[in-house]
Formats: C-alpha cells, sequence, structure tokens
C-alpha cells in the first residue's frame, strides 16, 4: 500500500476533488458540487493523498445540533480496497464526536462498508426533511431513490 495522508484540503485542491468525483457524478452516485459550492464547506472535507495526488475524500455535513452526515465519499480506482475509505470514514466520526454531534447518517450504495463501522439501517422516511429538500432534490434519481440510509449514534 502507498503512503497514505490525511488532512483538510485546501481550496486549490478543490478542481483535482472535482476531477476525482466526475464519473461518479456522470452515474448519479454522488450529487454534483460546484467550486463555490465546495469552497464554502472546504471546512467539511477531508482527503486522502498518495504524495500531491488526492485519491480520495469524504465530507461530515451539519444538520443540526445532534446530527451529521457522511457524504460524498470517493476513493480513486487503483486505490479501492485499501482501508481509505474505512479511515475517511472513521476520521469523519471522530470529527463529529468531537464537535459534539451525538449520530451520524449516511445515504450510500455501499451498506456493508459503514455496517463495518458500527452504522446501522434506518428507513428512509426518518431523514430529516432539510436533507432531503437540500440535497435529495437535485439527485437525478429523486424521487425513486435506491440509496440506503444509515445512522450511527456517537
Amino acid at each position: 500500500m502507498s503512503n497514505i495522508t490525511y488532512h483538510k484540503p485546501l481550496v486549490y485542491d478543490i478542481e483535482a476533488m472535482q476531477n476525482l468525483v466526475a464519473e461518479e457524478v456522470e452515474k448519479g452516485l454522488i450529487l454534483y458540487r460546484t467550486a463555490n459550492e465546495m469552497a464554502t464547506t472546504i471546512r467539511s472535507y477531508i482527503v486522502a493523498k498518495d504524495g500531491d495526488m488526492i485519491v480520495g475524500f469524504v465530507a461530515l455535513h451539519i444538520h443540526s445540533v445532534t446530527l451529521g452526515e457522511v457524504r460524498s465519499l470517493i476513493v480513486k480506482e487503483g486505490y479501492r480496497n485499501q482501508g481509505i475509505g474505512q479511515n475517511l470514514i472513521k476520521r469523519s466520526l471522530h470529527e463529529a464526536s468531537a464537535l459534539g454531534l451525538k449520530e451520524v447518517l449516511t445515504l450510500t450504495y455501499q451498506k456493508s462498508l459503514f455496517e463495518k463501522l458500527g452504522f446501522n439501517e434506518i428507513p428512509k422516511e426518518s431523514i430529516p426533511e432539510q436533507k432531503i429538500w437540500a440535497d435529495c432534490i437535485r439527485c437525478k434519481h429523486f424521487p425513486i431513490c435506491d440509496e440506503i440510509s444509515l445512522i450511527i449514534k456517537l
């Protein structure tokens, strides 16, 4: 395995982040975020780098004083199945706990990855409305969503 480092990205990393996620956005697996959207939420991201190359990232979005969300998880082809995704999620959960959040949810196609880390499946109907109207409505699959919703208590 390569020598992967994890840290907060800088605004000049946004273009590389968008390029990394472009294929997944095209497939409708991850929501598109403009460079300006990413800039305003840059502090929510954690990147994984191999040298100077971004090979993965994740965002921790805060919905309320108790609830966060792990979203936009991506790991570059060729770097998958090496624990990078798990490390990104774990770092997000650590940050969520440090911020005082009580729960973290996710919508994903990678159910088993999140279950390995302690997430449990929940009905989509229990997801907060602000999530649906802020993000889900922008998805090309809305309202027919086949993502799985999971949550973990911290």
